[in-house]
């Protein structure tokens, strides 16, 4: 599993400022097509890594912060995201297709 998550981190640190990525697209990109659950579970952890991981820019595949509570405060996840720039409308990424990173189109 250490493996599967250092693979998730790497490709979460590539996300660039402004932009989110779903859990599933990691899962997919990382060639496990049905593990988004488990990327969750990644992003879950990600604070304990010595590397900053920019888990705020994972979502759910509808744009919304299902992850918020992971950080420390319910706000702190929308924060980080309106600091570049990202619109969060009741815990939504508003024009979320436009904000959307896909790794396996933009690698």
């Amino acid at each position: 599993m250490a493996d599967f998550f250092q693979q998730v981190y790497e490709v979460v640190r590539l996300v660039p400022p402004g932009r989110v990525v779903t859990y599933g697209a990691i899962a997919r990109c990382i060639g496990s097509p049905g593990a988004a659950r488990m990327v969750g579970w990644a992003m879950n952890r990600a604070h304990e890594q010595e590397e900053y991981v920019p888990a705020h820019r994972v979502v759910n595949r509808t744009g919304v912060l299902t992850g918020k509570r992971h950080f420390g405060g319910s706000s702190v996840m929308k924060e980080l995201l309106e600091s570049e720039g990202v619109v969060i409308r009741d815990d939504k990424i508003v024009d979320f297709e436009s904000r959307l990173w896909d790794p396996l189109k933009e690698l």
